[in-house]
């Protein structure tokens, strides 16, 4: 069942994305009267198609091979070659016809529209849901193994600055415009002191090959309800009780009581937690459980399914600002901003050599395993998900490589210079030469997904 949703959602994601792209081709070649040919989804190879119909002089269609798309503009030399339209003159609506100006918009049209989708993902989530503070004084859960770790920060810690700059929320530490910066230190609270610990080099490819972060605001592990009928209920656990540890193991985080009894279904445990009867209307002070609650040490037997029947309360000190219309336009273009600048920045790290090419880089195999993960987590992450990929999508057809959008942008600016085409000969083996480079990087990504899962 898992390996079937990573086939769904990588297909969904993949869908969303190159329908957007090709849309932006789509429709600034109708604005500047361009005849489109075919417009598919997927790609159509030995004529291998799901679905297909025309409408007018176009014909929409959905290929078997969902890797990517395209459209098929009269006129233009694109990854079909086809040059039948030269022993011809050129005709009002073919794409050689018109003015440079126009070309470029159309070449530059994906790369336009997959930038507007990231926009309008951001907008969508700021006013669906507003904006996320989570504030600092939300000590921090790390993961064992991740880079955070590796660099000495420690569960509990409380982030205090950035590069000397004073934090007021997570997100701004977490920033993926920090986190891609040339330098990178944080100043922690610990135990009443003040650490300095530093990324180390190649950082994002740690956080890559960690698969993540690996860092968090603890969620303690505060019991919302005690469901009836339930193992817990029947242990006398109470609702607003603290878990401090189980079979002797302290425990901090929620998924770490989550994860010790899923892993214990059907074997008594003993459950150590505190109480302090709540007030009501007041919010849970957790410093104020541990100093003054009752401490009670219970055996309880998990389910079946390893469950007991509790649920967690939210207790992290989070806020949601609601931003409004105007503000979450320019929430949405502000964050696609930043997304861009860190992808640009990523690419230049890989080119440079400050990052591992082979742990940066991901092709199908890593796409469909993070889009599953994202979709597991929620809309939400999921949609951030696809504003990541759609930018990465943009930056990458716009460098200037043969057979990408930024390679032909290049050539058809080259013309409008020099005030005349260059021979098709030219073209075709350049487009050729880009081709071969493009399906050999395919290729070595492909075989670096399987062999760097």
């Amino acid at each position: 069942m898992d390996a079937l949703n990573t086939v769904f959602f990588f297909i969904v994601a993949i869908f969303i994305l190159v329908t957007a792209h090709e849309l932006g081709h789509f429709l600034t070649a109708k604005l500047f009267g361009m005849r489109v040919d075919k417009f598919y989804i997927g790609f159509d190879f030995f004529n291998l198609r799901i679905w297909k119909k025309k409408i007018g002089e176009t014909e929409y269609g959905i290929g078997v091979f969902p890797l990517g798309g395209y459209v098929k503009i009269a006129g233009m030399i694109d990854e079909s070659l086809d040059t039948g339209f030269q022993s011809s003159e050129p005709e009002p609506w073919e794409f050689r016809a018109k003015p440079v100006w126009q070309r470029l918009i159309v070449l530059a049209g994906g790369v336009m529209m997959n930038l507007i989708l990231s926009i309008l993902i951001f907008i969508g989530i700021t006013l669906a849901i507003g904006e996320s503070r989570t504030n600092v004084s939300n000590p921090a859960y790390v993961e064992k193994g991740s880079v955070f770790a590796s660099m000495g920060m420690q569960t509990g810690d409380r982030f205090v600055a950035a590069n000397g700059k004073t934090l007021e929320s997570w997100e701004q530490a977490l920033d993926p415009e920090l986190l891609t910066s040339r330098h990178l230190s944080y100043t922690l609270k610990r135990s009443g002191n003040d650490i300095t610990i530093s990324a180390p080099p190649g950082f994002i490819s740690k956080i890559n090959t960690d698969k993540g972060i690996g860092i968090r605001p603890i969620v303690p592990p505060v019991i919302n309800d005690v469901l009836e009928k339930m193992p817990a209920r029947a242990a006398g656990i109470k609702s607003g009780a603290l878990i401090t540890a189980i079979n002797g193991t302290r425990v901090s985080d929620w998924t770490e009581v989550v994860g010790i009894i899923s892993s214990n279904a059907a074997k008594p445990i003993t459950v150590e937690w505190q109480y302090l009867e709540p007030v009501k209307g007041a919010d849970v002070d957790i410093e104020k459980i541990r100093a003054e609650g009752s401490r009670f040490t219970t055996s309880v037997t998990p389910d079946q399914t390893g469950k007991i029947g509790i649920s967690l309360k939210q207790t992290l000190d989070t806020e949601r600002r609601k931003l409004g219309l105007a503000g979450s336009l320019a929430s949405g273009v502000r964050q696609t901003w930043k997304m861009c600048v860190m992808t640009v920045q990523g690419f230049a790290k890989i080119a440079s050599g400050q990052e591992d090419f082979r742990r940066s880089v991901g092709g199908p195999i890593k796409i469909a395993k993070i889009a599953n993960q994202s979709a597991e987590q929620g809309p939400v992450s999921f949609l951030y998900f696809l504003s990541m990929l759609s930018i990465s999508l943009a930056i990458i057809n716009i460098l200037p490589i043969p057979a990408l959008d930024g390679g032909q942008f290049v050539l058809n600016a080259i013309e409008g210079i020099i005030r005349r085409e260059l021979p098709l000969e030219v073209k075709i083996r350049i487009q050729q030469i880009g081709m071969a480079l493009l399906l050999a990087l395919f290729a070595y990504i492909l075989i670096n997904d399987i062999f760097n899962p």
